[in-house]
């Protein structure tokens, strides 16, 4: 939501502290305010800076820019009038702010009484009064049919024991899983979300002990939970989200991605809705077919590589599937494999291998399957990940076999690519919120997704690439700073931008960039290794380098690089190509194809050398299957 004049939103406890704060923030764009709280002298003297400062976006209304409502929050009755009073008013209902909140009166150890008026009044305002709230926030943007958006006050309390007040910590981790639980209500395009800042210098604030606030590294400042707000506010894909704010981290997301991943399930009736997509096929399956195989070990991929005819085998082994493919990806290390660096043993060993199939991925449609086989049909669209994706037929287990809802290059995208970038990030790099990512050769196949899925976990994201084209491409996928080599220096933009060095590093490309990543690292820092494409090509190919001096430098910043490898991770790719396709179909991620054509098997060497080239932009992608590809277009 873009916060501009006209806009309404009512905010409880907005007479002072943080709500006063945000009503002010609010009227500076041009909203108008009401603000609901107890106090009536306080909530008028805020009214009255409101409209000043509104004056500046409207004259001549003919109702007033701001009103104050006396309420207390714990009456039911008195929450109603003042929505109603609103809603009147301004005609409708933009933004929520239900920051009403209290400390508890007493020491819960203390207290002899049985509670009234200490820990079930704190309770009643705190997490009651924010129930009583959104839901009538939720009624009124539901009766005008139009999109809203509810920010709940929580508090770092709410998320960690807070032991000298355990009632108030007690509300505000109700409010954080109320809000939280909230989350479907996006589909009615209301979004309800949380933000948990630590102590903040207000009355309640000044509160705490001196000495705690220095511990937690001073209070937190005001301008940065408006901030927060108004992130949650504007950024259309935070529904359900906790947004905490410290001092000593910074703004980041709760919980992180690999805290998330320990609870969510998938839903099983979601991937069944994804795979009802049907393709036709010819009634008749051909006698053989064409396939690209490797019958020279060398980096030379051209060189390595010649398109054979194979008898179509019938009928299908039990337990396989055939697949008919029509779209395969193209990876930097399509030139490993062809010269054997998958494979253990020395070359005279390897040369017993040949001739190979070649290729990683491709995604396709079911074209028969074998006895046994009951989950899949043909006509089903599918993705595979095993060798040989190179071919217009393929005969794997079913078990290889990936649901995937539409056979589409973008799906090509997310295979080795997309999933080399979620799995890394998650599981080598820890990434969670709040880090400086830094991301190399950003706008290949890979770096495209990875970028978006550190923005998504909110991070902020630096990236590296070469070229103008390449730089937009990474501004539209929302990187925070692209640093584009050909006309700015990598290591003096790092250094002086930002001097305390990042805290995760997506490596692909090796050599002189790998040692630049690594003396950016910040204390603590991860480098994540996924490829060395600059050490791939040459007469040789792939040599070892040596690095003197990392351990050293590792140990005294305690940080930690480390590599990864796509096929050790294969217990995981279902659960995060779920996770893409969902990202992908609600609009969060994009996926960039190269916008140069292969067309054909005889297409790939070409293909391969265009990504080895520098000048490919996404991923690039061969469509093995053109005449297929224009029936596709057509349904």
């Amino acid at each position: 939501m873009e916060l501009k004049p006209g806009l309404s939103a009512l905010v409880t406890g907005g007479a002072s502290g943080i709500g006063k704060a945000l009503c002010l923030a609010l009227a500076s764009k041009g909203v108008f305010v009401t603000i609901v709280d107890f106090s009536e002298e306080k909530g008028k003297e805020v009214a009255s800076l409101v409209e000043k400062e509104n004056s500046k976006f409207h004259q001549n209304l003919g109702f007033p820019s701001a009103i104050f409502v006396k309420c207390d929050v714990t009456s039911l009755r008195d929450l109603n009038l003042a929505f109603e009073k609103h809603v009147s008013t301004y005609g409708g209902l933009d933004i929520c702010i239900n920051n009403a909140g209290i400390a508890n009166k007493a020491l819960f150890w203390k207290d002899q009484t049985d509670g009234t008026k200490t820990w079930k009044h704190t309770i009643n305002v705190n997490l009651v009064a924010v129930i009583d709230c959104t839901r009538l926030a939720i009624k009124s943007m539901q009766a005008l049919q139009k999109p809203g958006v509810i920010i709940n006050m929580g508090s770092s309390a709410g998320l960690y024991p807070m032991y000298i007040d355990p009632i108030y910590s007690a509300t505000k981790g109700g409010v954080v899983m109320f809000t939280r639980s909230l989350a479907p209500y996006r589909r009615q395009g209301i979004r309800v979300n949380v933000l948990c800042p630590e102590f903040v210098q207000t009355e309640m604030g000044e509160k705490v002990g001196a000495k705690y606030i220095t511990l937690l590294g001073g209070y937190v400042q005001m301008e940065n939970v408006v901030k927060g707000a108004f992130d949650l506010i504007m950024d259309e894909s935070r529904a359900g989200s906790c947004l905490w704010i410290t001092n000593r981290r910074g703004m980041e997301y709760w919980p992180g991605p690999a805290a998330e991943v320990k609870y969510l399930v998938r839903s099983s009736s979601s991937s069944k809705r994804k795979i009802s997509f049907r393709a036709p096929l010819g009634a008749q399956l051909p006698q053989s077919f064409e396939k690209v195989v490797v019958h020279k070990l060398t980096h030379n991929f051209r060189d390595a590589t010649h398109i054979v005819r194979a008898p179509l085998k019938l009928p299908i082994e039990s337990g396989h599937v055939l697949l008919k493919i029509i779209y395969a990806g193209v990876n930097a290390s399509d030139v490993n494999f062809s010269s054997g660096r998958y494979f253990l043993g020395n070359k005279k060993d390897l040369s017993s291998l040949l001739p190979f199939d070649a290729g990683f991925e491709a995604v396709g449609i079911i074209a028969a399957v074998g006895d046994s086989v009951s989950n899949l049909e043909v006509g089903t669209p599918a993705a595979i990940m095993v060798y040989g994706g190179y071919a217009e037929f393929m005969t794997v287990s079913s078990k290889h076999i990936l649901p995937i809802g539409r056979p589409d290059p973008e799906v090509v995208a997310m295979l080795t690519s997309g999933l080399t970038a979620s799995i890394a990030l998650e599981k080598v790099g820890q990434m969670e919120s709040g880090q400086l990512v830094l991301v190399t050769a950003a706008a290949g196949g890979t770096g495209q997704f990875a970028v978006q899925l550190a923005k998504l976990a909110g991070n902020k994201v630096v990236a590296t690439c070469g070229g103008k084209e390449k730089a937009r491409l990474l501004k539209d996928l929302g990187v925070d700073r692209v640093i584009d080599y050909k006309t700015e220096d990598i290591k003096t933009v790092l250094k002086n931008e930002f001097p305390k060095g990042v805290d995760i590093v997506y490596e692909s490309v090796g050599g002189d960039m790998f040692d630049l990543c690594l003396n950016a690292l910040a204390i603590r820092g991860r480098l994540i290794v996924i490829g060395m494409i600059s050490q791939y090509q040459g007469e040789h190919g792939w040599k070892p380098k040596n690095y003197p001096g990392l351990v050293e430098k590792l140990l005294t910043k305690s940080q930690s690089v480390a590599g990864f490898f796509l096929p050790q991770y294969s217990y995981l790719w279902k659960e995060h190509l779920a996770r893409q396709f969902d990202l992908y179909s609600s609009g969060k991620l994009k996926v960039a194809i190269d916008p140069k054509r292969f067309l054909g098997l005889h297409s790939v060497p070409d293909a391969v050398e265009h990504l080895h080239s520098g000048r490919s932009s996404g991923k690039v992608v061969v469509c093995i299957d053109p005449t297929f590809e224009q029936q596709m277009a057509k349904l």
